[in-house]
């Protein structure tokens, strides 16, 4: 079952998630990328302190486990590089994350836990899970940046791949064993799996909402979703050298159903995305261009250059400025008269549209608090139909290096009122850089 989708800050959306969890019973399942000081972490520690209150009012403890990838740089490289992480003491609670002291969360089975697998292997997925139930799928990290961000809210069978990626992954030897558990099989990830969700009951409580951004109920009951993992590799694969051949990327679940959406779509391609700079999506955008799809392209301009710089070795704004290039060649060449009749006319070419993320207007139709500054949402329409959104972005470290997972889902209805928020949310938060 889709509940909704939001759009807001990522302040807007933790301050949407956490009523929800400071409900929970029994288990919090907290996955994040990045996790530093700010409102939103401040959000995070009185909805634990909250929770934890709660839970000893009931005579209980809730499970809480806390797993991210990074908190500075500084962390990173001195991490270790083993994929069982890093388990830290109630002793640094306060000063290294920001939480409330051991004593304020003694209704809390508290872990907090980080994986880095240098030298660039993020753990970049972003998802909640409260009582095996009820998930939210939000873009943004616990972090200080204003910019776009989106959220999918869903319960239902879709819960139990996101529960069981928790499990393989992140859990710790007791939490496999636990009795709480209510998955009993491992996904395979060889390859996405379609499934149809089926009608729930009526929710024990509504997810809960607050003001700040823009918010679609959905309540679909009979859309195809699938789960997509991309696991990390340790292994960058560059290849620094002109005359070296460019390589595909690791087929993953999520590489492999974008690469087929792309290869398959047949009249449109949106994109929306912190960062451009993957060589197989570029490839795969311009063959759908030469095959007559339209391409839109939503992004953002100067966002992370140093670290698009060190993952790829080029920025967006080159990949862009060289796909265009590149689309007005092509229509060029299609605007020559064809030498051989027999050749049949020219096959038409899809348009291209490029436009960055910008700071809205004071009269913007929209109005989002605080104002986004960037873009971060990760989003991918194609033919208005399919729906694949998550954490990973269409830049190389996404689709050769860190560990990303998404969400397939098929549903023109929803797609039609994902994108009819998005054009409301983007009004005056745009500038157009080519139109062909």
């Amino acid at each position: 079952m889709l509940h909704a989708f939001t759009l807001g800050s990522g302040d807007s959306i933790f301050s949407d998630i956490l009523p929800s969890i400071a409900q929970a019973q029994f288990e919090v399942l907290f996955v994040t990328c990045f996790w530093a000081k700010s409102s939103s972490l401040d959000r995070v520690s009185s909805c634990l302190r909250n929770l934890s209150k709660r839970a000893l009012e009931r005579e209980s403890k809730v499970r809480v486990r806390i797993c991210l990838s990074s908190l500075s740089l500084l962390q990173k490289l001195y991490h270790t590089s083993s994929p069982a992480g890093r388990t830290y003491s109630p002793s640094v609670w306060v000063k290294k994350f920001g939480l409330p002291p051991p004593e304020d969360l003694r209704g809390l089975d508290l872990e907090i836990k980080s994986v880095f697998i240098r030298p660039f292997s993020v753990m970049h997925p972003k998802f909640i899970v409260i009582d095996r139930k009820y998930l939210y799928l939000p873009s943004c990290n616990v972090s200080w940046e204003n910019w776009l961000e989106g959220c999918l809210q869903a319960s239902g069978p879709l819960v139990n791949h996101f529960v069981n990626f928790w499990q393989d992954f992140w859990a710790n030897d007791v939490d496999k064993r636990s009795s709480s558990s209510t998955v009993s099989q491992e996904v395979d990830v060889s390859a996405p799996e379609f499934h149809r969700t089926v009608s729930q009951p009526s929710l024990s409580r509504p997810f809960a909402s607050t003001v700040g951004c823009k918010k679609v109920l959905l309540d679909l009951a009979n859309a195809e979703t699938a789960f997509l993992l991309s696991p990390h590799h340790a292994n960058p694969r560059f290849r620094p050298f002109p005359w070296q051949p460019a390589i595909p990327p690791p087929q993953t679940p999520l590489n492999t159903f974008l690469l087929h959406a792309f290869d398959n779509a047949a009249s449109k391609i949106y994109i929306q995305t912190p960062n451009i700079t993957s060589p197989p999506v570029l490839k795969a955008l311009l063959v759908a261009l030469k095959r007559g799809v339209n391409i839109h392209i939503v992004t953002s301009e100067r966002l992370m250059l140093l670290e698009q710089l060190v993952t790829a070795g080029t920025t967006t704004v080159r990949c862009l400025r060289r796909l265009k290039d590149q689309h007005q060649q092509l229509h060029a060449e299609r605007q020559k008269p064809l030498l051989d009749e027999e050749q049949g006319p020219n096959q038409s070419l899809g348009s291209l549209r490029i436009e960055f993320f910008v700071k809205g207007f004071s009269d913007a139709q929209l109005q989002l608090s605080p104002e986004p500054v960037q873009s971060h949402l990760k989003l991918t329409v194609v033919d208005n139909q399919t729906i694949v959104f998550g954490s990973g972005n269409m830049d190389r470290a996404s689709w050769f290096t860190s560990q990303e997972l998404g969400v397939a889902i098929v549903s023109p209805s929803l797609a039609g009122s994902v994108m009819r928020s998005l054009e409301e949310c983007l009004a005056s938060r745009t500038k157009l850089d080519f139109d062909g």
